[in-house]
């Protein structure tokens, strides 16, 4: 059976999931129907996806967007890519095309020279014969493929910053569980928030956190019997205590196991080992999860400290850009465009903090909520390209 495909232009998003609409290639992929028109408007050309004829069918090469139809002739699945064989920069691919199956690849070419890279299952991977192309502008973007290898230094480097951040926090809640034990609710309520925005920074940690994500900052979602359920605890479980009138001393022992849950966490992480294929994933959803969670609301169990922790997650995502720099200035061109991006949606969060207090989500007006929505919305957008390009790829 055919598995599902995922095609994207390397250089920039073209297709986020699905498949592009056109015709499906019925017959082998010989050439016969290069170049026909589809009812899509575009020119369709049959390409054969297979270990012995990876490329045959491109005949009539031309420039201009147009499609190719990627039909798997063997009996593996396999994944597909659209190069320049001089440096090997990828401008189109489409993964999970299985046997017997046709996927679709839409890309502007240029004046160039590309070939078809295919990259069976479990086997060595096959580059087509060169096609040339002699007039034409500008081809689309391309971008030269990140492998496991390239991101193994930033995520090394990420990792070590998590670290130190995780000394940090350990403070912060040590901090807060002896405001607790002391009584003092203000002092308690400032450090809070100070170990929880902490904590927040860390977010493209998450996944190697693993349980104890779940432990420090869970919230009630899933759990019968809500706020009272016992097995709501960390951050949000303080933060609904302080800010709904519980006594000080009925949250000392919940703040006693955040710090213990944290200094855990901090002890172990030595030993963690981050997937460096995910750094540029999490680029993404840092802030898409701060759309999704943050900026609805759903995550204020009192504090209406949300503005504060988006504002927390932005410099969480900068400090995963920081370190795949090196890696995205040769490949997207748009970074500087992200930069100013994530310059403009800081100036705006940092507008929302007023004498050292935060404007709580329900206060901001129609106006400023739709702005805040679209400037991080538009941030997201662009952090799928980050996601995409350093997705990491196959060479051999």
């Amino acid at each position: 059976m055919g598995a599902t495909a995922r095609t994207r232009a390397v250089g920039g998003v073209l297709v986020v999931g699905g498949l592009l609409a056109g015709l499906v290639l019925t017959g082998g992929a010989d050439g016969a129907e290069a170049g026909r028109t589809a009812p899509d408007g575009l020119p369709h050309t049959g390409i054969e996806v297979s270990p012995g004829g990876c490329g045959r069918g491109w005949q009539h090469p031309h420039p201009g967007l147009q499609v190719f139809d990627l039909h798997n002739t063997s009996d593996t699945a396999a994944e597909v890519y659209l190069k320049n064989p001089a440096d090997g920069s990828v401008h189109g691919e489409v993964e999970g095309i299985g046997p017997g199956t046709t996927r679709q690849l839409r890309v502007r070419l240029g004046r160039g020279a590309y070939a078809f890279m295919c990259l069976p299952d479990d086997a060595h991977a096959v580059t087509g014969p060169t096609v040339r192309i002699a007039g034409g502008g500008r081809p689309g973007p391309a971008a030269a493929p990140v492998t496991e290898h390239d991101l193994i230094p930033p995520a090394l480097a990420y990792q070590k910053w998590v670290g130190k951040g995780l000394d940090g926090l350990v403070g912060r809640t040590g901090r807060l569980r002896d405001a607790l034990a002391d009584g003092d609710r203000a002092a308690a309520e400032d450090a809070w928030l100070s170990a929880h925005l902490a904590y927040e920074r860390l977010g493209a940690a998450y996944g190697a956190f693993g349980d104890a994500d779940g432990k420090i900052n869970g919230t009630t979602a899933g759990l019968p019997d809500g706020v009272r359920d016992p097995a709501f605890t960390g951050f949000h479980r303080i933060e609904y205590g302080l800010w709904h009138g519980r006594s000080t001393a009925s949250l000392r022992g919940p703040a006693t196991a955040l710090a213990d849950a944290v200094k855990a966490l901090r002890d172990d992480w030595a030993e963690a080992r981050m997937e460096p294929a995910d750094l540029g994933l999490r680029a993404h959803e840092i802030l898409e999860n701060t759309l999704q969670f943050e900026l609805t609301g759903r995550t204020d169990y009192g504090s209406g400290s949300n503005l504060a922790t988006a504002r927390a997650n932005l410099d969480g995502t900068r400090a995963v850009l920081a370190r795949l720099r090196p890696l995205l200035v040769p490949r997207y061109p748009e970074l500087p465009a992200l930069e100013r991006q994530l310059d403009r949606a800081q100036e705006l969060l940092d507008g929302f903090r007023r004498d050292g207090r935060w404007t709580p989500l329900d206060r901001l007006d129609r106006r400023q909520r739709e702005r805040t929505d679209a400037v991080l919305g538009d941030l997201v957008e662009r952090l799928a390209s980050v996601a995409t390009l350093c997705d990491a790829r196959r060479t051999v």
